[in-house]
């Protein structure tokens, strides 16, 4: 059995490794739910435990994460970055007392931060302990082609079609610094960072394989910075 929350306890095998998906409740536009970082997190996750071989489970996942940027559009809930990596201290400690590796599958990149002081943080204790993002090359920032496409693939019944539109679609690292300063919502009044024209079901499944096939690599491979984060085969530490 894979899924943690749906086990009893003597069916959870002490060593197991744990992947912990990690996600949000954040606006992504008017067409995508607020849980989309979640659900992609948790795709991701339990794809990738299924092509991993030895006992490996996959956590409930934390639906909070550090969301700030996002804070100026209702339904948004955000628990901040020293929160955030102090829940992920904690689920580390805990699980350590059973378990084996934990490695925490991120859909959020507003929770990078959080994730590299707590991964580290534990690595520096001694823990088994990493983290692995879900992004793939040429995506789009926000609620645009890329998430729309992932969830018309993986929650259809969640996509409200007839409501998608374009949002800034300049690249991320142009709009970064616009929203570290004044947040998502002065950048773009309707939330999305890309656009979702042409999004379809068939490239979601290709995207969701892509990124599951990346993270399973980088669990398989084993090898992490000093912030945790899992690397490629052949990086340089």
């Amino acid at each position: 059995m894979r899924d943690l929350a749906g086990a009893a306890w003597p069916q959870v095998e002490n060593g197991a490794a744990v992947l912990v998906p990690v996600g949000s409740t954040e606006q992504h536009g008017p067409h995508l739910p607020l849980s989309t970082d979640t659900v992609i997190a948790r795709a991701v996750a339990e794809r990738a435990a299924d092509a991993l071989d030895g006992p490996v489970l996959v956590a409930p996942a934390l639906p909070y994460g550090a969301s700030g940027e996002h804070a100026g559009f209702p339904g948004t809930i955000s628990i901040g970055r020293d929160a955030l990596e102090l829940v992920l201290v904690e689920i580390v400690r805990s699980l350590a007392l059973w378990a084996g590796r934990v490695v925490f599958v991120n859909g959020h990149g507003g929770n990078a931060a959080a994730l590299d002081a707590a991964a580290g943080r534990m690595r520096a204790e001694g823990h088994d302990a990493g983290w692995v993002g879900c992004g793939v090359p040429g995506a789009d920032a926000h609620a645009g082609f890329t998430e729309t496409s992932i969830m018309l693939y993986l929650a259809p019944e969640l996509v409200r079609e007839s409501r998608a539109v374009a949002g800034d679609t300049r690249p991320i690292a142009e709009l970064m610094p616009e929203l570290v300063a004044r947040g998502v919502r002065a950048v773009s009044p309707s939330g999305v960072l890309g656009d979702p024209a042409g999004a379809s079901a068939e490239r979601g499944r290709e995207l969701v394989d892509a990124m599951a096939a990346a993270a399973a690599r980088r669990i398989g491979g084993g090898r992490a910075d000093a912030r945790g984060r899992l690397l490629a085969s052949g990086a340089a530490t």
